[in-house]
């Protein structure tokens, strides 16, 4: 735990006053040598298009995309016949033949790190890993320091570095200083809108008061700025999720603070006596405890407390694949990706720890697992009830933690999104569009990504399978199947292109960089990922 907090405290005091010390932060994205683009015209022949709305896929489809704008979108044939010859424009630039492939706008990650100085030190890490699954927009909750996070926020929008783009979220007081009531919370609003940072996440800590927290969210609102929050357990008696909704809270994210709002009998968790919230066995292993302390599904109070954030224009963020390990932690560690897409350090702080965030396996049995499956019965009946009602259910994945590795956790989440009750419509919308609604409404901008329609940047994928029949397609490492041809087991799928801005980035290309990188840090350290 003592390395985890002196890595957040290096995290979110980058940016400082004179007074404070500037620690090390992460190293910067490279300078872009992907990608190709954005060209004068572009044009994409022959998919089928799911463009995020809801509306069920179309196609032959051809999408014209002038620089970095989706300038048209032309019915290119007639399903089961061959594609129109000839088909206009005539005049375009670059053509990217796609016939038969599906087009999906770009995912919208709305909870990511970019590593730490211990585990993945590299931005470039988790901006390849991104890309190659096709996630054009993150939402870093914090990506890393305030000043770096802000500069390569500004990177990206100029397609200096391959990234996806960057919405700069900062914890409270992060690069600034010390906030201890609602006037320097306030105070720090102000800055943080002048100095590149979007939005703000709370985490109700010790001195974290619902009085402060009221006035940032107030002062955000003002500004344009975003709220989210991780209702700590230090702080959720005294602010949980429904009372963050009234104060204006922007997002609830993972499960904290819901359940809290839905106590019966009692008003605050019933922990052990011998529960210590910095044994982080104790932290994680008594969440689950409380689905039989909360509401039932179904009845008048839970029904109550959907309607409520609903009325509020509260946004859930479930980040169900970051607690999934808990459920299964042998399924976790022995994913397909870990050999070959995970760094060697990382494997390593993902293993049983007393000190690493989130290594708490100190001893996992299957009374912890059952408990956990049973908790994720109730979270997520509870997230796709919301859903159920009109409330907004955005896609963030949290990678980094627990064996959950960038990228591939974000496809997880769309798996898990479907467990819940979503169709893969609803979910491909939650990914895209819901995400995209959350930033700019919150900016007060106009939207201008999230689906793929005309005059939306060109933030797009193109795959070559069906992930509405199938969401494995879209892993890195694909599905398995047995081959149409020889009828012996391979692996199909992928994301084969990635559109940002107009450039198109080769997804298996990006994922052979990253192989790389982790054989030469195998080589270098002499560590081996094995499961």
């Amino acid at each position: 735990m003592l390395k985890f907090l002196k890595a957040l405290a290096a995290i979110v005091l980058t940016v400082s006053a004179p007074a404070l010390a500037q620690p090390r932060d992460l190293t910067p994205g490279a300078e872009r040598s992907e990608g190709r683009g954005p060209f004068p015209k572009l044009v994409i022949r022959g998919v089928t298009l799911i463009d995020g709305t809801g509306s069920p896929p179309l196609g032959p489809v051809d999408i014209v995309i002038q620089n970095n704008r989706i300038a048209d979108i032309l019915v290119a044939g007639t399903p089961g016949l061959p594609l129109k010859s000839g088909r206009p424009p005539s005049d375009a630039t670059e053509e990217l033949d796609a016939t038969g492939m599906y087009v999906l706008p770009g995912f919208v990650d709305v909870h990511v790190h970019g590593g730490d100085l211990e585990k993945s030190p590299n931005l470039d890490y988790a901006y390849k890993l991104w890309l190659a699954h096709g996630v054009t927009t993150v939402r870093g909750v914090p990506l890393a320091g305030a000043a770096l996070s802000a500069s390569e926020k500004a990177r990206s929008a100029r397609n200096e570095i391959a990234a996806p783009r960057i919405w700069n979220y900062q914890t409270l007081g992060s690069g600034w200083g010390k906030v201890d009531s609602p006037e320097t919370a306030r105070t720090w609003v102000r800055w943080a809108a002048k100095n590149g940072i979007d939005g703000i996440k709370f985490f109700n800590r010790p001195g974290e008061t619902p009085e402060i927290i009221g006035a940032a969210i107030d002062e955000a609102k003002k500004l344009g700025l975003g709220t989210v929050a991780h209702l700590s357990q230090t702080g959720v008696a005294r602010l949980n999720a429904v009372e963050a909704g009234r104060l204006g809270l922007g997002t609830v994210t993972h499960f904290y603070g819901h359940f809290e709002s839905l106590m019966k009998g009692n008003q605050i968790q019933a922990f052990p006596t011998d529960y210590n919230y910095l044994n982080e066995y104790d932290r994680f292993g008594q969440v689950a405890a409380i689905t039989d302390q909360s509401a039932d599904p179904g009845s008048p109070e839970w029904w109550a407390y959907l309607e409520e954030q609903k009325k509020n224009g509260v946004t859930f963020d479930p980040t169900f694949t970051i607690y999934n390990a808990n459920r299964d932690l042998m399924r976790a560690r022995t994913a397909d990706w870990h050999k070959d897409y995970t760094l060697p350090a990382l494997w390593t702080f993902y293993k049983a720890s007393r000190e690493n965030h989130g290594s708490y396996f100190y001893d996992w049995t299957t009374a912890d697992e059952v408990r956990w499956r049973r908790f994720y019965d109730k979270f997520q009946r509870l997230i796709s009830d919301y859903r159920a009602i009109g409330g907004r259910v955005t896609t963030g994945s949290d990678s980094g933690f627990i064996y959950q590795l960038y990228g591939f956790g974000y496809i997880q989440e769309l798996e898990l999104l479907q467990e819940a009750g979503f169709t893969p419509l609803e979910v491909v919308r939650s990914a895209t569009l819901n995400g995209a609604l959350t930033l700019s409404e919150a900016a007060r901008q106009p939207r201008q990504f999230g689906t793929v329609e005309r005059g939306m940047l060109a933030d797009l994928m193109i795959v070559p399978e069906n992930p509405l029949a199938n969401l494995k397609v879209l892993y890195g490492t694909g599905r398995l199947r047995l081959s149409p041809k020889t009828g012996e087991q391979e692996r199909a799928g992928g994301v084969r292109w990635t559109v940002k801005d107009g450039i198109i980035y080769d997804a298996p290309a990006l994922l052979a960089e990253v192989r790389e990188m982790v054989a030469k840090a195998k080589h270098e350290s002499g560590v081996t990922v094995e499961p």
